[in-house]
């Protein structure tokens, strides 16, 4: 293999895919990334055996081959190169030359043939999406999903596709979000994807231009495909709970609350709560909301703004970074904030299909 091309474009192809690779490989070649060089194009591949993705990028090929390196000690050199080109070539005894300028440097790798093949999803369903829209739809439901939970199907977002829509859902126990959105598939294509946060994680922050994306689907992999990058992933296995009864279909008064106002107010009374007691009083009373929070090695905060409520007094209490959360994934100026009793499950909407649940916290706890 013998390819030149430029270094910066290849700085910017490693800081999307350096993260699939893991810190502590199952296998020795899973601390490698897979080069592969051929007519004008150099293709870079990670995986954890999870989480796989391929990136390309245009490059001036004199001689076709492959290789992979250690990707950390490989990152790191690209990085810290300061001229403009590079040249990358391989020798016997799978041995890589890198070219920058007058420096010269030797990497030992190992052969291709180790390198696990990523999956072949040609014949699964797919649909093609905006890429700005499918990102929402896994931010705004992403954040909520929980992160090394004993109970492995929360670790993720699940994606059911019924009716020709996608709903996608995530939820840690305490707090819940689902939003969903019409897509180009068969009215007769039923299915659920359960796929992992890191998964996830990767493809929001790999998605990041302004084409649209192909998601292909097979029963137990799902593929993101973007331009010149894509990312296969395998899914969790596991019964995804019946969220539906936890979300309100009824309740006792809306509040409209303005939503930058209350984060504001939100992040000032949390300086008041501890690990051990993260709660804060909702207080509602005639025309005005209440957040207040005391700690007995802190001291106590209490912040007010108006609403528009004139009914009996109400207490209910919540964790404010958990609504802070919520709010920040909002799309309007306002919300509208539906309550049942101070032992019920709110309801958070804004204009878009997006509906977030937030679970109630003891008032003692306060």
């Amino acid at each position: 293999m013998k390819v030149v091309l430029s270094r910066p474009e290849l700085a910017n192809l490693i800081g999307n895919i350096q993260s699939i690779v893991s810190n502590k490989p199952a296998i020795p070649i899973l601390a490698n990334i897979l080069l592969e060089a051929e007519r004008g194009i150099l293709t870079v591949s990670a995986t954890d055996l999870t989480v796989s993705m391929r990136a390309q990028i245009e490059a001036n090929v004199t001689e076709q081959g492959a290789i992979t390196l250690p990707a950390r000690r490989f990152f790191q050199l690209i990085r810290e190169l300061t001229v403009p080109e590079i040249e990358l070539k391989t020798a016997a005894n799978e041995i890589a030359h890198v070219q920058a300028g007058t420096s010269e440097f030797r990497l030992n790798g190992m052969n291709r043939s180790e390198f696990p093949a990523l999956p072949d999803l040609t014949q699964g369903e797919h649909f093609i999406m905006r890429v700005d829209a499918f990102k929402e739809m896994l931010s705004k439901s992403v954040f909520a999903a929980a992160k090394g939970d004993s109970r492995h199907v929360l670790n993720g977002v699940l994606m059911q596709i019924e009716n020709s829509h996608a709903t996608f859902i995530g939820t840690d126990g305490k707090r819940l979000a689902k939003i969903n959105t019409a897509i180009d598939v068969s009215p007769e294509h039923k299915h659920h994807y359960l796929i992992p946060l890191k998964a996830v994680e990767e493809i929001v922050k790999s998605l990041n231009s302004d084409e649209t994306v192909k998601v292909s689907l097979v029963s137990d992999k799902i593929g993101i495909e973007c331009g010149f990058t894509m990312l296969i992933t395998k899914l969790l296995s596991g019964d995804y709970p019946d969220i539906e009864r936890v979300i309100p279909k009824e309740s006792i008064f809306n509040l409209t609350l303005h939503r930058e106002e209350l984060m504001a107010l939100l992040k000032q009374v949390a300086l008041f709560t501890t690990d051990q007691s993260q709660s804060v009083h909702f207080t509602l009373t005639n025309g005005e909301l209440t957040l207040a929070a005391s700690s007995s090695e802190i001291g106590e905060g209490k912040v007010s703004m108006p609403v528009d409520y004139s009914g009996e007094l109400f207490r209910i209490a919540f964790n404010p970074l958990f609504f802070h959360d919520i709010l920040r994934h909002c799309s309007d100026e306002t919300v509208n904030f539906a309550i049942t009793t101070p032992h019920n499950p709110g309801l958070i909407t804004d204009s878009t299909t997006a509906n977030f649940v937030i679970m109630p916290m003891r008032l003692a706890d306060a």
